[in-house]
């Protein structure tokens, strides 16, 4: 089963580049989006063009308008679909999808960046501490989180971590929120096995950023330890283009196998 992560930074965007045709050329079992933008099903709008039989679409959307949202295309229909992780904010501005299949539940997060200037570090503190919460009684299933975590967790995992000390997305608050994530029993699937630095999956726009790969490693797939011995690989999709990030993903043994 492969499942890959993408912050689109904009799906109808992504479409005008080309992402049906990416879509269907990944061959994933589902793909999992974040910063979709859009209120509408880009099914129902004629946006999505390429295979309509292979994929169901699942969205939660943010109540503003172009803002936020995130979404999944998938083979297979899920048994349960949960939106909401109980903080009003975040609720509102469609960060999470939880879908449970038979033998593991994927959960899609958006975290917030927490603003340049650190003006939103707070209320993400404040969304780190809630999904530990609504984690904990997951921790003995079979969960896949996956999404843009807004976190450089170690120096490996950007470029420059040096000058990016105290900027936000590496600042020693958020780094520790990555910290208590394993803490609780998931597994960082791409550094399991790629231990390696010069892995990124977000550049800045400017200053030719991505040409020079002075980037971040912020998206990822965790596993919950019960499924680590079924992690088959982990990978970036660098030279998948369409947004400041790229595609992430996990190739696991297929439940039952």
């Amino acid at each position: 089963m492969t499942i890959l992560s993408w912050n689109v930074n904009g799906l109808r965007a992504a479409y005008r580049s080309g992402f049906a045709d990416w879509l269907e050329g990944s061959k994933a079992d589902i793909v999992c989006l974040q910063e979709i933008k859009t209120q509408e099903d880009p099914v129902q709008n004629g946006l999505f063009d390429g295979p309509k039989s292979k994929y169901q679409f699942y969205a939660n959307y943010a109540l503003k308008p172009g803002y936020s949202g995130v979404a999944v295309y998938a083979k297979e229909k899920p048994e349960k679909i949960e939106k909401t992780l109980g903080h009003a904010r975040l609720d509102a501005e469609g960060r999470i999808l939880h879908l449970e299949y038979p033998g593991f539940i994927l959960i899609v997060l958006y975290i917030p960046h927490g603003g340049r200037e650190k003006e939103n570090l707070g209320y993400k503190l404040e969304i780190y501490e809630r999904l530990f919460e609504y984690l904990k009684p997951l921790q003995d299933k079979n969960v896949i989180l996956a999404g843009d975590f807004n976190i450089a967790h170690r120096e490996v995992d950007l470029a420059r971590p040096d000058n990016n000390k105290n900027n936000i997305m590496f600042t020693p608050e958020e780094r520790a929120q990555i910290d208590k994530l394993l803490a609780l029993g998931f597994t960082d699937t791409f550094r399991t096995l790629h231990p390696e630095g010069g892995n990124y999956s977000w550049w800045p726009y400017r200053v030719d950023a991505r040409e020079r790969n002075l980037g971040w490693r912020i998206d990822y797939m965790f596993t919950s330890k019960t499924l680590t011995p079924q992690l088959k690989k982990a990978f970036i999709l660098s030279d998948v283009r369409g947004s400041d990030h790229c595609p992430v993903g996990v190739e696991l043994t297929d439940f039952g196998d």
